[in-house]
Order: C-alpha cells, then structure tokens, then sequence
C-alpha cells in the first residue's frame, strides 16, 4: 500500500431498489489468478456501518451512480426483504469490487449476535477480517470477543472508525479505546484532518500528504501537510513507524532509526504490507460512508496489505468415508474443492448457493459431486449427490452476473442445485471430497409454531425444508411428546426472520407457548383394582386385576412383578396386565404426561374361562393403575438441564444472582483463561425458554450457554 495522503438479475424488494443505480455490468468479475483475490469479511455491531461503507466503496468506484439507504431498503447489501423489516443486516452478502487489477470480494456480515451464524459463514469464506467501529458508538464487548477469536485463528485484521464527520463522533477517544481492547499493534495510518469544525480530509503519517475531500464525495487529490499539521502528528507517525519496525524482519532498522537515521518510506511501507498480511499488524483507518472520506486509502489497504487466498490456509478435507486425503492447495489446476457459505432460495432460480472455491476451479456446464456430512444434530441428515453447474454467477449484492469460471480461492453464485445446503462441499464428480465442517453456534431458544389451518400443514413442512436447507444456526423439531413444532433459533430477531420467510413463501402460520415435557410419578404407594366385565350378548368380557404401586428412585424406570399365586391370573394374560399398565402410563394420569419411575405388582385378579382375553386384561392393567392414581397422589416432574455458562469476570456476580431467582443450583465455577468464568449449574428446562436472550441482556452479548438434559425433577408446589 503506498499510505499516500436477466432471471439472472435478481428482484429487490426495496423501493428504487440497487438495480435502478447500478452501472451497467452485465457480466461479472472473474479473474485467472488466485493471487488477484482478496476475501474480506466486514465485521462489527449492528450500526457500526458496514452497510453503508460498502456503498461507499461502491460509489467511488463507479459500480453504482447513487448510494442506497437503509430507512428505504436500497442499499446493496442489504436487500432481503427480513433486512428491509428490520433495519438491519440479517444475511451475508457479497460484494464484489475489481480495483487495479485485483478482485476484492467484500462479505458484509450481521452485527446483531442472532445471525452469528451469518458472520461465520463470512469469517469462514473469507482470508482477513474489516473491522468497522463507529466513532459515535465505540466498541462493544462482543467485538471484542470477536477480536480476540480471529486473533486465535491468526486472521490478518484492519480497524476502520467509521463515521468520524458525525457532529458526536469522537475519534481520538475510539481510537483510544481499540488499543485498550484489540492491543498495542493497532495503530492508525492516517489522522483526520479538520477545517472549520468540518473533517475534510486525511493526513498520511508516512508520507505527510494529505488526501483532500473538502470538495465532495470525489477524491480531488493530495497536498503536502502544513507545518501545523505535520507538529500536531508527530506523536502519532513515532509511535506508528516503531509500530512497523517492531515487526520488521530487518533487525537493523530500531537501531537504525533510534540512531536518528531517517528510514525510508518504502522500506516502511513494504514491512508494513507484510505485517498485515500476516496479522500481526492492525492498521486504523478513518472513514465517513456520507462524504466517502477513506475510500481510497482503504481501497489500498485491501488490495496491498491484505493477503491473497495463496497465503492463507485451507480447511482440512477427507473422503466421502471419512478417511484422509491429500492435503489442499490454493491452486485452480488442484482436486476441486469447494463449500456452500450460504443458501437462499430464489422463486424463479430455486437454490442460490454463495461457494468459496478452495481448492481447483469451478466451471460452467461441469458434473459436481455435492456432499453434506456431520449436521444430522441440526436436522440435515447427510447426503451425497451427483449434480451439474449449470451457471456460475458473480454476485453483487442480490444481483447475480454470469462469469465462465471461478479459480481458487474466489467466491461465486451457484443456482438450481437441487440438494445443496449450507455446509455443503462441492467436488469433482470422480474426485468427491468432504470439506471439514465450521463451528456453529447451537440455536437455544424454542418457538413454537402451528399451521393455521390443515390445508397450510404440507406448505409449512415445504417451506420450512427450504428455509432449514439455508440456516444451519435453525433446528426443526417435532417433539413426540408434546406433538409441537419446534423452531430452535438464536434469539428473537432469529426467529422474526425465520417466520418472515415462511410468510413470504405464502405460508400461514401463528405461533403459540412452547410446551415443557412434564412426566408423571406417584409420590407414595397406592393400591388399585381394576375390573373390566361386560355382557352385551355374544361373547363376552372378563377381566379383574389387584395391583400394588410404589414410586422408584429417579432414573429408576419400570418395573413389573407378578405376585400372583394359585393361578387366579393365567399366565397368558400376565403379560396382558403388563401391556395395559404401560399403555396407560404412556397416556398419563393426572395431567397427561408419560408415567415414570414406578414399581407395579400385580397381587391378585380373576379370569373367566370363556369371557377372558387378552384385550380384557388390557383394559383392566389400565383401569387398575388409574384407580391407583385417583387413591394416591400424583407427583409431576420437570426436566432439569446441565447448564455450563461462560461470561467475563464482570458479569459472574449478575449471572448467579440471576440462576438463583431462575431455580438454579450452582455447582462449581473454572476460570477458562483471560478473563472469562465458566458457571456450572443444574437450571429447569421451563426457566430456559427465553434465556438465550435473557443471558444476552445480562452479560451486554458477550455471554453465551451450552445445555443438556440431566433428568426429571418433582415440581415444586405452587409453581
């Protein structure tokens, strides 16, 4: 970086959507060189203004004639209807842009930590990470977080403060607050430049040029500092140039430049290209979305200091059985291998599936392996099927352009691949290849839905296939004791958007209050007698059973014992007795939940020669354990899950206060490093429904919860 001063084209939902701004660009941008990629992933919270920073890129790079807007639902990225309703990123959207040469896939990425399964799609696509923080808001503990994950996977990361003309932005205060949480190897290339309250341009630090934006969104060019601003800069260019020589492999250069020798500015600039790349620098760079202020410098910054895939790693991959293979490379001539970050379904293309190609090279019109593996927990069973690319598309925004091919380490569109989900490889037909599944986040807050009327119960299923295939973060459940459909989502803006796009698919759904599997046990011993005679001409009806009930230990299970002597019970109805008590106990009792942990002993009964059958024994095991039932006292459990529960050091106190008044039992606490605690607690499932979102509150986002069933607990009285 030189550190100067057709059904191809999607439909918007946003009025005077992107479309009607954009630059003509019937075909889109491929290149033959993987070296020529750039894959950047913008991160930060929901308003940072990542948004409206890529249209900015776009604008000043002629993509499109006017910026969009968020309020109207026009801007590029941001034109899923759920997007729309919200205000707010809720996908990963890719934006291409082709400068000198080199291609800069830019993925936008939600800030608000429901779609955090979005962002990972992003992280996981992309070879280095934007960080973009506003100068109004500052930093929030979850960017944080996310600094220090990308900081263990060793990404390469850039810091732009974004919205430094807003009248409240404080930029040396932000700035400030990035070094105390991201560390001291941020460091800023440029320094705004301010000119009658206004900030109208940048000044470079290495160079003592300042780029001028005073005269609108257009780079009008450079100027030398003035004296004034290159005094009140010095302090910033010291500590930036020791910043870069601290990482430079030229071990002369501190000595050098301690001596009082005046280092190069090439030599600086080329040390500092490389300790980007490799991530162990952080460059800051000032931008305002309104003026376009940054664009160009930031534009250098991604194509010369942030790597090319070439550089990176790769996932490691097996074969279809799970054994070994090749390690990959980077390389267009490599085995094909590729992965779906994201799925959407288009009304008129069907499937569209945003791959990152890693390995080999994607071409139209070409047999594909796809392959899905290691999900069956999220309700994607696995599977293997042979498909062709039809297209392949270069997206911009919802607009999908065709390209005739995508190399290593490039991002492109595929449509109508009829069983590609998110997660998927995609490999060559006679080479079929499983990428190594990401990290996902486990969806921990069920909503329940109901079709609205039976006619709507096959759309809903449809529909929900579709919607499932595109959000690994979603979890579809039936559960077979409360026969409720169960959405298990990330929180409630997750869920707005999973039930917007049922809707739009035409699906009429309501949602109702998600049932706790309760179970059934007696709390004492009971006796019961069941008689089952009826005489209605014909053959008739004999049955008369005496049992004893008694409740076991938790986890005890069942247990059926034949006390009978003298044959008053033949033997072949023993059994008889057995089937119609767990027939029962499967019905429930009081409140019709299943029956556990019970002990029956059948003591007595009598039988009839003729009118006696198996169905008659049947009945009177059932009636005998409900005549139990009705004389003794029914006990009703609740499930309790293992909760293991990690937040910093300053929310512990907050976090137990809060499992206290939810019936939680405590038992233990670990530091997991830094200054993260881990809180172990046992919590009923019934003071979980909401806490994915209760926990987000308490901890400002940066708590999160892992959870398993433990087992059932009697309910407490009065609850």
């Amino acid at each position: 970086m030189s550190v100067k001063g057709a059904k191809d084209t999607a439909r918007t939902p946003g009025r005077g959507g992107p479309e009607v701004r954009r630059a003509e660009a019937s075909n889109g941008i491929a290149v033959a060189d993987s070296k020529q990629v750039r894959n950047v992933a913008l991160v930060g919270h929901s308003g940072a203004g990542k948004t409206l920073l890529i249209e900015a890129l776009l604008a000043a790079h002629g993509m499109i004639s006017r910026k969009g807007s968020i309020a109207e639902g026009t801007t590029v990225s941001d034109s899923d209807p759920s997007a729309v309703r919200q205000q707010r990123s809720v996908t990963l959207s890719l934006v291409p842009l082709l400068i000198n040469g080199i291609k800069v896939n830019l993925l936008d990425t939600p800030g608000y930590p429901d779609f955090i399964g979005e962002l990972r799609a992003g992280l996981r696509a992309a070879d280095s990470a934007l960080f973009v923080v506003s100068a109004v808001d500052g930093i929030d503990a979850t960017t944080t977080a996310l600094w220090g994950e990308c900081e263990r996977l060793g990404t390469p990361r850039a810091v732009v403060i974004s919205r430094v003309d807003h009248p409240r932005a404080d930029y040396d205060g932000v700035l400030a607050a990035c070094q105390r949480a991201f560390g001291d190897a941020v460091l800023p290339l440029y320094v705004p430049v301010r000119s009658g309250g206004e900030t109208s341009g940048l000044l470079g630090l290495l160079t003592g040029t300042v780029s001028d934006y005073s005269a609108g969104e257009a780079y009008a060019g450079s100027r030398d500092a003035d004296p004034g601003e290159r005094a009140e800069s010095e302090t910033a260019r010291g500590r930036l140039i020791e910043g870069i020589i601290a990482e430079s492999e030229d071990e002369t250069l501190m000595d050098r430049y301690l001596g009082g020798e005046d280092i190069d500015t090439d030599v600086l600039i080329a040390d500092l290209e490389t300790a980007v790349a490799r991530g162990s620098f952080f460059p800051v760079l000032p931008t305002s979305a309104v003026t376009g202020l940054g664009t160009a410098e930031l534009m250098e910054v991604l194509t010369r200091g942030f790597p090319s895939p070439v550089e990176g790693g790769l996932p490691a991959v097996t074969d279809l059985a799970g054994g070994p293979a090749a390690a990959l490379a980077c390389d267009p001539d490599g085995p094909l291998a590729a992965e779906v970050v994201r799925t959407t379904i288009d009304p008129f293309l069907g499937r569209v599936c945003l791959t990152r190609v890693f390995s080999g090279t994607l071409r139209a019109d070409t047999p594909v392996h796809v392959g899905g593996h290691g999900l069956a927990d999220r309700g994607h069973q696995d599977h293997d099927t042979d498909e062709r690319v039809t297209h392949l598309y270069s997206p911009l925004g919802t607009n999908l352009r065709p390209v005739a091919h995508a190399v290593a380490g490039d991002i492109c569109a595929l449509a109508k691949l009829g069983s590609a989900e998110t997660g998927d490889t995609i490999s060559a037909k006679d080479q079929p290849l499983l990428l190594a599944t990401w990290e996902m986040p486990e969806p921990l807050m069920p909503v329940a839905v109901e079709a609205d009327s039976r006619s709507d119960e096959d759309a809903l299923a449809r529909s929900l296939a579709k919607v499932a295939a595109g959000d690994p973060t979603l979890r579809v459940e039936r559960n077979a004791e409360t026969h409720q459909l169960i959405l298990w989502c990330m929180g409630e803006a997750h869920a707005e958007v999973v039930l917007d796009r049922l809707r739009d698919q035409g699906v009429k759904l309501h949602t109702v209050g998600v049932v706790t599997p309760l179970r059934e046990t007696f709390a004492a011993p009971a006796t019961g007698h069941g008689r089952h005679v009826k005489q209605s001409g014909g053959h008739g009806q004999y049955a008369v059973c005496d049992i004893d009930v008694e409740p076991l230990d938790r986890g005890g299970g069942f247990e059926f014992v034949d006390k009978t002597v003298g044959g008053v019970i033949p033997g072949t109805f023993i059994a008889s007795v057995e089937k119609g008590v767990r027939s029962q106990m499967q019905k429930g009792l009081a409140a019709g939940f299943p029956v556990v942990d019970l002990r029956v002993t059948l003591v007595g009964g009598k039988a009839h020669s003729v009118d006696s059958s198996d169905a008659a024994f049947q009945a009177a095991g059932a009636l005998a354990l409900r005549e139990a039932a009705a004389a003794g006292r029914i006990q009703l459990l609740e499930p309790v899950s293992s909760v293991s529960i990690t937040v910093s050091e300053a929310h512990v106190g907050a976090v137990m206060s809060d499992l206290s008044a939810r019936r939680g039992r405590l038992t233990g606490t670990a530091t997991t490093g830094g200054e993260l605690t881990e809180i172990s607690a046992e919590v009923p499932d019934q003071e979980l429904l909401k806490y994915a979102v209760e926990l987000r509150a308490l901890t400002a986002g940066t708590g999160r919860f892992r959870r398993r069933y433990l087992r059932h607990d009697p309910v407490p009285s009065g609850s």
